[in-house]
């Protein structure tokens, strides 16, 4: 796949509605922003302002295998979903082999186990879980359920997971 990182910024851009449809700085700026303030309870200074921006394609590819992972975790893709995933594909230019890659990760979605053991930073930990997060519309148990256990294999404190899932039902 070329840049994972354009296919996370296309999904989080896809999804409609919330904070997420609001987006100006990109799906990328937005994870970083709001796991940032997930993890320290606020928004940094000015001064000391990160760039939400820099993920290397890496730590890009496993928030793309969370975000699948997170949305096939009620068993099925649902027309909106599909819709979703195909707008953004189309959105980021991905390539018949980008495409492919995300066929076979939606056919076999990477295990939670398997996600949280690729991570050992809690920033990026909270990154990844809040990938997962803006994937989905947590409508179903079994997406609550996903969530549930990929913040505890990732290790992201229950108050951050709760930040993350306040701000994006708002």
């Amino acid at each position: 796949m070329a840049d994972p990182r354009r296919l996370v910024d296309a999904l989080v851009r896809s999804r409609r509605g919330g904070i997420a449809a609001s987006v100006a700085l990109g799906g990328l700026a937005l994870i970083g922003g709001l796991a940032y303030r997930a993890l320290r309870g606020a928004a940094p200074a000015r001064a000391d302002m990160p760039d939400f921006t820099d993920v290397g394609e890496d730590e890009a590819r496993l928030m793309l295998r969370a975000m699948v992972a997170a949305t096939v975790a009620d068993g099925l893709v649902d027309a909106a979903e599909r819709r979703r995933l195909d707008e953004a594909v189309a959105a980021a230019g991905i390539d018949r082999d980008g495409r492919s890659w995300l066929e076979r990760e939606l056919a076999a979605p990477a295990e939670i186990d398997e996600i949280a053991d690729a991570i050992d930073d809690p920033d990026a930990a909270i990154r990844i879980y809040t990938a997962a997060a803006l994937a989905i519309d947590l409508d179903t148990m079994q997406e609550r359920q996903f969530l549930k256990m990929l913040a505890e294999a990732l290790d992201v404190p229950p108050d951050a997971a709760a930040r993350v899932e306040r701000e994006l039902s708002a």
